[in-house]
């Protein structure tokens, strides 16, 4: 069982090393000369492994055990992001490894956050892979595998159900692969869609693939070290309009696609998600205001902010530290609250909170009336009666990883505030925080042990926790 495992984390490299094939198309280009060598050694290095392992075919299709499946995905997040780590060192643009490690890590998991000071330093296409680790990482890397390589001779369902975002993690179609395969759709069509939206909004064509990346993955890194704020009003509202789009669930667009509006129009987590944009949003507008005095530009910074923290994407218009506190105040507590189940988006999830909200109300209404009977309505079904037991433990062990990063964090010498909210974005794959890690921040100042354990809790948060706290679980290693 373990040279098929072995086989599925190749073919992976595989897969990614071919999309590498992009920034070196980019560098010959651009003829940046001095990183050529830092994608062919890798691309190279990976092919030879893929040479050897094709002859090493399965003989019958096999069902993954749970267990393994879980340390199939991660090893292969932790696999993709040393792979993706090799250019940035080979190139000697970022020559530490701790260094190109958490860049890596911080692309594969859409966290955003960098060690980078200045990011116009690095050739264009080193940028761009920064940004297609985004888009690979968003969707799920394991995913593609699943999608692309249907002849593994391994059932995918159980790494899937490993590596999918939220409580919710079921099939949109009868074969896993075909579901792999629809989502993969479903996200190229919107990456095309905002390339050429993007276009019209008078960004080059370098800049709207770089940014489509980053914004469908729900990344943030950029090209630029004001961040968006450089570009167009036009091309920060189609910006803030996709990365709404990516924080939905994207099993939500199967439904569209096959004209089940109703059942769209059902989805609870849909509702909330889009409510607390609004609202959050419309306070926002009100707090700033006064600092534009226009009402286009004051809603646009006001949408964009709230689209970008809650969905984790990163991205900024303005330093936010700076605004009023009210509206500092609601980006900080959306940075709790994450996108939906299912989506490119990090943190909790709508769905979790809702939950949670709905089991509150009703430990309320059972002081009131202590015989009655009181379930969780989703989608206007009734929910699994142990819903509540798992949100609740997963939002438990949310928390403990977020405490235990700050303690971390706060042995490098920074303030409460810059630890916990670091720490925040960690876990949650958020990017920026408060203090002296807002937009105009990096993570370049803490120590080597606090960007490995950085880098932990990325990987962490990107896979719900679980895949990865389950190997500290003496339960696991038993036979």
């Amino acid at each position: 069982m373990m040279y098929f495992l072995a086989r599925i984390i190749v073919f992976l490299l595989c897969i990614i090393a071919c999309f590498m094939l992009i920034p070196l198309a980019f560098a010959i280009y651009f003829s940046e000369v001095d990183v050529y060598l830092s994608f062919i050694i890798p691309i190279a290095f990976c092919f030879l492994l893929g040479l050897l392992a094709f002859f090493f075919k399965a003989k019958k299709k096999q069902r993954l055990p749970m267990r393994l499946g879980f340390v199939v995905v991660a090893l292969s997040w932790l696999f993709s992001c040393l792979l993706g780590s090799i250019p940035f060192m080979i190139s000697g643009y970022i020559p530490s490894f701790f260094d190109a490690f958490f860049e890596s890590v911080s692309g594969f998991t859409t966290t955003g956050a960098s060690i980078l000071s200045s990011v116009e330093a690095l050739p264009f296409s080193l940028n761009i892979w920064r940004a297609e680790m985004h888009w690979l990482g968003g969707m799920g890397i394991v995913a593609i595998t699943v999608a692309l390589m249907p002849l593994l001779g391994i059932g995918g369902f159980q790494l899937i159900k490993a590596e999918t975002t939220g409580p919710d993690k079921g099939k949109i179609t009868p074969k896993i692969r075909e579901t792999a395969k629809k989502l993969w759709i479903f996200y190229v069509i919107l990456t095309f869609l905002q390339v050429i939206l993007l276009l019209f909004a008078k960004m080059s064509f370098t800049e709207s693939v770089f940014h489509s990346f980053a914004t469908l993955g729900t990344g943030g890194f950029s090209m630029k070290n004001s961040g968006l704020a450089s570009y167009s009003a036009s091309a920060q509202w189609i910006c803030t309009v996709f990365m709404i789009l990516a924080g939905v669930n994207f099993s939500l667009y199967f439904l569209l696609w096959n004209k089940k509006r109703q059942e769209l129009l059902k989805n609870t987590e849909c509702k909330v998600y889009f409510s607390i944009i609004f609202i959050a949003s419309f306070f926002i507008f009100l707090s700033i205001y006064p600092l534009y005095g226009k009402i286009e530009e004051a809603l646009r910074h006001a949408f964009f902010q709230v689209a970008s923290i809650l969905t984790t994407t990163g991205f900024a218009t303005r330093d936010f530290t700076l605004w009023p506190g009210a509206a500092q105040s609601l980006l900080f507590f959306l940075m709790f609250i994450g996108g939906s189940s299912g989506s490119t988006a990090g943190g909790i999830k709508v769905v979790r909170w809702t939950v949670l909200f709905k089991q509150a109300t009703n430990e309320i209404k059972k002081m009131l009336h202590p015989h009655g009977v009181y379930t969780i309505r989703l989608n206007q079904k009734a929910g699994r009666k142990d819903l509540v037991f798992s949100v609740s433990a997963f939002v438990f062990l949310y928390f403990i990883l977020v405490a235990i990063s700050t303690v971390i964090a706060s042995r490098d010498g920074v303030d409460l505030l810059s630890s916990f909210t670091a720490s925040l974005s960690m876990v949650g794959n958020i990017g920026p925080g408060f203090g002296l890690l807002g937009p105009a921040g990096n993570y370049g100042f803490f120590s080597n042990t606090t960007k490995l354990w950085f880098s932990f809790a990325m990987l962490a948060g990107r896979l719900e926790l679980y895949t990865l706290l389950i190997y500290f679980s003496p339960a696991f290693w038993k036979k």
